[in-house]
């Protein structure tokens, strides 16, 4: 039993991994899942695609690392953050689609509470704002919406979650509901300083506490999986979202340590320690992760569209076939154009929150092509980036040289793609051996639980360098091209 199982539910996919003893990987299996789009701004999954993808691949890795439960001695669970799902508590069936983390049919919704002057009092309690974002507007829209929601769930019929909480009720059989701090942090109705959720905002909401989750720490006892799932129970040890479990996996356990995550979005967050810093340039206040009872907070900037950026150039304007082709290809842009991609298909994130804008492109001339766009799409991640750490900076006063930032994530496998970020942020830039370090988190947290990982000392010391990018941008080209992406952005949020 010197092996962990981690699970890693993401937006687009779900995956299992197993790591040995020496928190390696031994075996991955992959499974992509359907996204719907049912009217412009809404995303959806659907639930059943999440658990059996989930299922199916957690078997296939267990099956392709070539053992048996009885090798497994924990699983820990790692989640797209924010998507809402409803269940009946009897049966188990969603009273609806997962509404994903990207939707946006909330916004009218938060811009009357902004105009009604709540937002203030859900971001001192909650750390985060009042946008279609978090889960609790989207709770609210299913009671709303789905009929005979809200009678059942104030009745006790109805059970809310994140994506966390509906796996470990589905692999418990229905035996746990539960959440861990990380993800309670994101539904905008939990107190991160009273740990607990906050009966002001429910009631706010008309949403009945009787159908939340408990929350837990992150490395905790979250119940025994049933035994015919994997051929014997096995006990789920770890539980964090996946920006918290990225932060864990790069080892980020000192203030002032930052990491970014490049997946569908890009995430950023900055450990500040026992202390819960207030943004005055509109990040978020967030758990970074909580063991043994006590929370560790982070200032967090959120990018919806990152990775996200190349599917479309796959998938929207057909210029690639496959993701790997927009580095060869960005490399072939012509040096004297300069196209400027603002992806804001779902709104804008930190630090702007405008989830009415949409994309646009800027400098287009006759001779611009594929190449260009390419190029233009892959700077857009970095010039987004640097959005980010300039408002962290802002509010967590940095001396001397900046902090290296830790990356991770499918779209840093780009050499190109990181050294432009190493250029635009003007600092350093840290790849992992392991990249895959948000299911190297969760396995972590199970693993040290389960009694078979070092502790957080020992962890950090495993920590393992792959390549530093260095910055080779002059500076009067860095302010240029960053002074471009800021008037692109500006002009975008005035359309």
């Amino acid at each position: 039993m010197s092996h962990i199982l981690a699970i890693d539910q993401g937006t687009t996919s779900s995956r299992a991994i197993i790591f040995n003893g020496a928190m390696q990987t031994v075996a991955t299996v992959q499974e992509e899942f359907p996204q719907y789009f049912p009217q412009g701004g809404w995303v959806e999954h659907d639930p059943s695609d999440l658990w059996s993808t989930t299922a199916r691949t957690a078997r296939a890795a267990i099956a392709k690392a070539e053992l048996g439960a009885e090798n497994i001695a924990a699983i820990g669970i790692t989640n797209q953050r924010e998507t809402t799902i409803v269940w009946d508590r009897t049966t188990g069936q969603p009273i609806y689609n997962a509404i994903v983390w990207q939707d946006r049919r909330t916004s009218e919704y938060c811009r009357t509470l902004r105009d009604a002057g709540h937002d203030k009092m859900i971001s001192a309690r909650t750390g985060l704002l009042a946008d279609p974002y978090f889960s609790g507007t989207k709770l609210k829209w299913l009671l709303d919406n789905v009929q005979g929601a809200r009678e059942k769930a104030r009745r006790g019929e109805l059970l809310f979650g994140t994506v966390d909480s509906f796996l470990i009720w589905k692999l418990t059989g229905g035996a746990v509901h539960a959440t861990d701090a990380t993800n309670a942090a994101r539904t905008l109705l939990y107190d991160i300083h009273k740990g607990r959720w906050s009966k002001t905002i429910c009631d706010l909401f008309d949403i009945p506490m009787n159908m939340l989750p408990e929350v837990k720490d992150c490395a905790a006892d979250f119940g025994m999986t049933e035994p015919d799932l994997f051929g014997r129970a096995i006990p789920i040890l770890g539980v964090a979202g996946d920006q918290q479990a990225a932060t864990v996996g790069q080892a980020c356990f000192a203030p002032g340590m930052m990491k970014s995550t490049y997946g569908t979005g890009c995430f950023a967050l900055l450990n500040t320690g026992d202390k819960a810093v207030t943004s005055a340039h509109r990040l978020l206040t967030t758990i970074a992760y909580q063991l043994d009872g006590k929370p560790t907070y982070a200032l967090e900037g959120s990018i919806f569209i990152a990775g996200a950026v190349v599917q479309w150039l796959r998938d929207g304007l057909k210029i690639i076939r496959e993701a790997s082709e927009t580095q060869p290809l960005a490399e072939k842009a012509d040096p004297s154009q300069s196209v400027v991609l603002v992806p804001a298909f779902v709104g804008l994130g930190a630090p702007y929150w405008n989830a009415e804008c949409r994309g646009a492109v800027f400098g287009l001339t006759r001779a611009s092509g594929p190449a260009e766009m390419a190029r233009a799409a892959l700077e857009s991640v970095g010039y987004q980036t640097r959005d980010l750490l300039e408002a962290m900076h802002a509010d967590w006063a940095t001396t001397g040289t900046q902090p290296t930032l830790r990356v991770d994530g499918g779209m840093t496998a780009s050499d190109w793609s990181m050294q432009f970020l190493a250029d635009i942020i003007g600092a350093k830039v840290d790849r992992p051996t392991v990249r895959e370090t948000t299911a190297l988190g969760a396995a972590w947290l199970a693993g040290q639980r389960a009694g078979i990982y070092p502790d957080q000392a020992g962890f950090s010391a495993n920590w393992a360098l792959d390549r530093t990018f260095v910055p080779q941008m002059d500076e009067t080209t860095r302010a240029a091209k960053y002074g471009a992406w800021e008037r692109a952005v500006a002009a975008t949020m005035l359309f």
